[in-house]
């Protein structure tokens, strides 16, 4: 049972590696053309297989658990910019999750807030494809050359989403 459920699941991934590089609207598309079918067998398989396993089984569990959590796993089908799992966002928090014995260093509150910046605009600089550390220098160049008065049009050419062309990009890693 359990290598019939990763069968169907490949399936899934398989058909998300394709579309990786359309639009939403295609992706939108081509899930609901090719990825709602395999679903809504699994969600008939499974249905009728959970009947077969014993309520504390570990595959009656897995079973149970697939099913009363089926409207957050077939969320994705519903908008093309959705990702079949939340793999980019646990990669992105397990910087946090490492650091926090780093973080019984901060001695008070305004220590903390600075981690919690410096972590944010890293992070930040990865959603948005830059590396890093070019970011962070190409800011703290250009923040002091403001002046004490500058207005929001102004930080928004510092918004990594604007210096895509003055910082490196990412490697890309697939």
């Amino acid at each position: 049972m359990a290598q019939m459920a990763l069968a169907k699941i490949r399936k899934l991934y398989a058909i998300e590696k394709q579309i990786k590089h359309l639009s939403q609207e295609q992706r939108y598309l081509l899930r609901q053309a090719k990825s709602k079918p395999i679903l809504d067998d699994l969600k008939d398989w499974a249905e009728k297989s959970v009947v077969k396993t014993l309520k504390d089984s570990l595959i009656g569990v897995a079973f149970r658990y697939l099913l009363n959590q089926w409207q957050y796993l077939t969320g994705y089908l519903d908008d093309g910019n959705l990702q079949i799992d939340n793999n980019a966002a646990e990669r992105n928090i397990k910087p946090f999750v490492i650091g926090r014995k780093n973080w019984l260093m901060n001695q008070t509150a305004r220590g903390a807030n600075a981690s919690a910046l410096l972590y944010s605009m890293v992070q930040t600089a990865k959603a948005n494809n830059l590396e890093p550390y070019a970011f962070l220098k190409h800011l703290l160049t250009e923040i002091p050359l403001l002046g004490r008065h500058y207005g929001i049009d102004v930080l928004e050419k510092l918004m990594p989403w604007n210096l895509s062309e003055k910082i490196p990009q990412l490697k890309k890693v697939d």
